[in-house]
């Protein structure tokens, strides 16, 4: 399968299609307006819709392959066109999400020492070192500073008492940043001076906006044998129910070592998100690049709309995914979260489940309408101030 050139646009569900589409995020009472959980309120991509619909019509309802050459072909060549590097297809293993493969990934693959977590940080992965019979080392990030980033100095002294990996989340949830090469390879030199690994989750991958260059961690010089990847298509192309996403292990002796391991170590991935996965890395660039357009219309809107109605709201630059870290502590709402839901009937996503003692932040989905957009910053307004 090759891409085609023209674009195809970006379809918004109406309130009626989302209640059917997106369960989890839109089971909430008919009068709130939801913008908490990391899907988008769009029509799935008609290419990827029409293989799912197609591999259904086939009976593909049985389990996966072990290997998939085309999954991880597919991949490799979508890597290629999108971040000037790719992996040899043979490095790319399929798992059934993010957060699994990560979990696998520490399992097999890192030393017994801890394992270091910067926070805020995504929400579904607190506890995973714990899961893994490892301690979780949180490296705090201050929630004054305008550009969050890396302590490198940090990070040295926590590898140096004993913790051995480090899970880097980039495009990172839910700062919204993109780590600059020059950032990576200061994490690149701390890491190889401990003898440590990391597992980067790089989901957000696809959705970096324009003015910032997503680099995998993978594409700098001297990490492939201490770290893996862990990528999918499902976060761009809203399939995560369809559950398929890819492990990149480039050091031939990882890949052995997690070839070694029990089926039970890798939760079984879908046939059909395989399916799903290879239409949009092989067919999807022309609906994504409609959707970081509209993504980076929704950032211009939103910093319109807090200019406006939320004038002391800070936010830090939103370089990639559609998830927006807001501080609202100068409303004086503890938890934000509670407020916005009680009195603006809007549900976003508490910062305290991304930072732990964390005060009047939360996270704010824009992947919605622009008119869903404006009610949700109005109803923010009149519930906060």
């Amino acid at each position: 399968m090759t891409t085609t050139d023209a674009r195809r646009p970006i379809v918004d569900l109406t309130d009626e299609q989302a209640r059917r589409a997106l369960p989890l995020k839109w089971g909430v009472p008919g009068d709130v307006l939801p913008a908490w959980v990391a899907e988008m309120d769009y029509a799935v991509d008609p290419v990827v819709m029409e293989a799912v619909q197609q591999a259904l019509a086939d009976g593909v309802t049985g389990y996966p392959q072990e290997r998939d050459p085309g999954l991880a072909e597919a991949y490799a060549g979508w890597s290629a066109r999108h971040f000037g590097w790719a992996p040899e297809p043979e490095a790319v293993r399929p798992v059934v999400d993010v957060t699994a493969g990560v979990r696998l990934a520490i399992d097999v693959l890192s030393g017994p020492g801890g394992v270091v977590f910067p926070t805020p940080g995504y929400n579904a992965q607190f506890g995973l070192a714990t899961v893994t019979g490892r301690e979780e080392v949180r490296l705090d990030v201050a929630a004054s500073a305008d550009r969050a980033e890396v302590d490198l100095d940090r990070l040295d002294r926590l590898f140096a008492d004993g913790a051995q990996t480090l899970i880097l989340t980039q495009p990172h949830n839910p700062w919204g940043r993109v780590f600059t090469r020059a950032e990576l390879e200061g994490i690149r030199d701390v890491v190889v001076r401990h003898g440590a690994r990391v597992v980067s989750d790089e989901i957000h991958a696809p959705l970096v906006l324009p003015g910032a260059e997503h680099v995998s961690y993978l594409s700098i010089d001297g990490t492939h044998d201490h770290a893996v990847a862990v990528v999918a298509a499902s976060k761009a192309f809203n399939t995560a129910g369809l559950r398929c996403a890819q492990l990149v292990v480039p050091d031939p002796a990882a890949r052995a070592r997690l070839d070694a391991e029990p089926m039970s170590r890798n939760d079984s991935w879908s046939p059909l998100g395989a399916v799903a996965a290879r239409a949009a890395y092989d067919l999807g660039d022309p609906w994504l690049a409609s959707l970081v357009e509209r993504l980076d219309q929704q950032r211009a809107l939103l910093g319109e709309l807090l200019a406006a109605h939320l004038a002391e709201a800070r936010m830090r630059p939103l370089e990639a995914t559609y998830l927006a870290w807001l501080d609202a502590s100068a409303y004086g709402h503890d938890d934000a979260a509670a407020v916005a839901l009680e009195r603006g009937r809007v549900q976003v996503s508490p910062g305290e489940s991304y930072a732990p003692g964390t005060t009047g932040h939360v996270r704010l989905n824009i992947a919605t309408s622009p008119d869903r957009l404006t009610q949700i910053v109005e109803r923010l307004a009149k519930a906060w101030r």
